[in-house]
């Protein structure tokens, strides 16, 4: 397991000269929940846009991502399932720190036993289509953020945070 550790709390309070970008929680109740053992995560953003489709995803957790975290924009789709515990598997063995997707997870309890961080809006069983669809390395905007490729991602359960310059040795 992981034994870095960090506040998002702390990292915006100790660099008050940095851009820092903070997720922030809809009108409508959108706001990102951990799901794995990683409760604190952090890494260099690589970026996916998919809407139901996982294709991309589980494409990404299957290449090396050592100090990576996969953000992944899914358009808050709340109908299916981006990631589950075998792609959640892959990532772990493909030396991941962290997937954040704007969309569901499913096999949340095998998922939680993973030294890997996992944020998502919610869960949901259904499994996604798988249609090779999706775009990779792009900005994505959500959650009053824009996320560059090659940004910094934070996440804890404070919530999540984007900057353009590393804030932290992972």
């Amino acid at each position: 397991m992981s034994t870095v550790h960090f506040v998002t709390c702390d990292l915006l309070d100790d660099h008050p000269e940095k851009e820092i970008q903070v997720v922030t929680p809809s009108m409508d109740g959108k706001y990102f929940k951990s799901y794995g053992a990683r409760k604190s995560f952090g890494g260099q953003a690589v970026t996916v846009k998919c809407f139901e489709d996982n294709s991309r995803v589980k494409e990404l957790l299957a290449t090396d991502g050592t100090g990576k975290v996969l953000v992944v924009d899914g358009g808050a789709s709340m109908r299916f399932a981006l990631m589950g515990d075998m792609i959640a598997e892959s990532a772990v063995k493909n030396h991941w720190n962290g997937v954040i997707i704007y969309g569901c997870v499913r096999d949340v309890d095998a998922i939680a036993e993973l030294d890997l961080g996992v944020h998502a809006l919610a869960s949901i069983p259904q499994k996604s289509n798988r249609k090779g669809a999706g775009e990779t390395d792009l900005q994505l905007n959500f959650g009053g953020v824009a996320v560059h490729p090659g940004d910094y991602v934070y996440a804890d359960n404070n919530g999540i945070v984007i900057s353009k310059e590393k804030l932290v040795d992972l």
